[in-house]
């Protein structure tokens, strides 16, 4: 295997830049990726440093690949169920859900924290992958009264223990009373600023929806002000902590040739609900077939790893049995972690498999996750008071 450092990105006009793709370039951001055709940041300084910053203080960091999906009209929750075996009759408007969109043969097209802003109105916040096409296709042959459109909207992450702060400074008390997984408007100069208590950090924080794209810049100036007295800084941390959270990437740890029984989210299908969707009739009967394969955590044995480019295959007893689709070193827990698909029969806890890395094989030990706790539930107020001391 070969690192392929020095290497560079271009910037082209069919690739968008979002709404604080200046503002990053301005703060020092010089990694970019590509993410739904958008430029996205990557890190803005030292990973280890951003890392640290996430867990201790409050980080920014600019997610505009993160693009929302927007479905309007008057049967917009009939056919937003119709996507998700996720049961959203509960689901209130100023809510948020994780859910999964399902394809006809059971497996995951995406995982989008899905919101509902209005009544007829919901936005699928989607990783990386067409799901604005897949959501076009199927609205053509619903027959509901929808519209599907990419809403323009770009999206900040604030996140860490210090982020209620930044937020107060920003917005008010009133963010305090956010409930995790619900959002709230809050003004922000001539347009509204739609806040959630989500994020893909694992730590507590908000995601920032903005509409208005000439006020990237002025909104990004504001997050930096608005946090000075809680070390605000630009970051983008989550590959090391989403790991270490359990947080799956589709495209990577989940694609469409796993089913949400296989990556451990069977929770997220309600075969008991009333109402249709895509992809019931597959889930219904492997709901209770025996796995073949199975998402599992591994601590891979050694000195400290840098992130996979490609995906690993995993062995047993020189025997192929799965693929290694995530790895990082935790700097909290001073090993090798990771995420992968491996034989169900060889998925339990204390496992011992052989994975091929960058400088050859090495053992592995199937772990129980998350491998750290997730910190995104903690109450706001407290953490509030704590940094008003």
């Amino acid at each position: 295997m070969q690192a392929h450092d020095g290497a560079t990105i271009r910037f082209q006009p069919r690739i968008r830049k979002g709404a604080f793709f200046d503002a990053s370039w301005r703060y020092g951001c010089r990694n970019f990726s590509v993410y739904n055709r958008t430029y996205i940041s990557s890190t803005f300084s030292d990973p280890l440093e951003e890392y640290w910053h996430v867990i201790n203080h409050v980080a920014l960091w600019p997610v505009m690949g993160e693009r929302q999906v927007e479905i309007s009209g008057p049967d917009a929750a009939r056919f937003t169920q119709y996507l998700t075996p996720r049961n959203l009759d509960k689901c209130a408007v100023g809510q948020c859900k994780y859910a999964l969109i399902t394809a006809g043969d059971g497996g995951i097209v995406c995982d989008p924290i899905l919101l509902r802003p209005d009544e007829n109105r919901f936005w699928l916040s989607t990783s990386d992958c067409d799901l604005e096409l897949w959501t076009r296709a199927v609205a053509d042959h619903a027959g509901m009264d929808v519209a599907v459109r990419d809403a323009d909207v770009s999206v900040i992450q604030v996140q860490g223990p210090k982020s209620p702060g930044l937020m107060v400074n920003l917005v008010g008390e009133e963010i305090l009373d956010l409930k995790y997984y619900w959002l709230m408007r809050a003004p922000f100069e001539n347009t509204e600023l739609i806040i959630s208590r989500t994020g893909w950090s694992g730590e507590f924080g908000y995601e920032i929806y903005l509409d208005t794209p000439e006020l990237g810049d002025r909104l990004f100036d504001a997050l930096m002000e608005a946090g000075k007295r809680f070390n605000v800084a630009p970051g983008a941390v989550n590959h090391v902590r989403r790991i270490e959270s359990g947080i799956q990437s589709w495209g990577l740890d989940m694609t469409l040739q796993h089913t949400p029984y296989e990556v451990g989210l069977g929770r997220l299908v309600d075969l008991d609900m009333p109402h249709p969707f895509i992809g019931r009739a597959a889930l219904e009967r492997l709901k209770d077939q025996p796995l073949t394969k199975a998402l599992v955590g591994l601590d891979v044995e050694g000195d400290a790893l840098r992130p996979n480019e490609d995906i690993w295959p995993v062995y047993s007893d020189g025997a192929p049995v799965g693929t290694l689709t995530s790895l990082a070193y935790s700097p909290r827990l001073e090993r090798n972690i990771a995420l992968a698909t491996v034989d169900a029969g060889l998925s339990s806890p204390g496992t011992e498999l052989q994975v091929d890395t960058w400088d050859g094989m090495r053992g592995a030990v199937v772990t129980p996750m998350p491998f750290l706790p997730k910190r995104q539930s903690t109450d706001a107020r407290s953490l509030y008071a704590e940094l008003c001391g």
